[in-house]
């Protein structure tokens, strides 16, 4: 992340969103959500979601798979 926003998008899989280092200010079907180092957060499948200016430092997105999603 370089401090570049990232417009609202959703996906039909659930994704994990893990902040390595840096913070992430996120948008959630409209509630901000703010991440930090060594947190992360799920976003639910068909969420709008979308990465907010001065989100910064490395993000690893894991997607699930369709039929996993429950488990988490």
């Amino acid at each position: 992340m370089d401090g570049t926003p990232v417009r609202e998008e959703a996906h039909g899989t659930a994704g994990i969103l893990i902040v390595l280092d840096g913070r992430m200010e996120l948008a959630v079907q409209g509630d901000p959500v703010a991440v930090g180092p060594g947190e992360m957060y799920r976003v639910p499948a068909g969420a709008a979601h979308a990465v907010g200016p001065g989100s910064h430092g490395t993000l690893l997105i894991v997607e699930v798979p369709e039929g996993t999603d429950r488990t988490l």
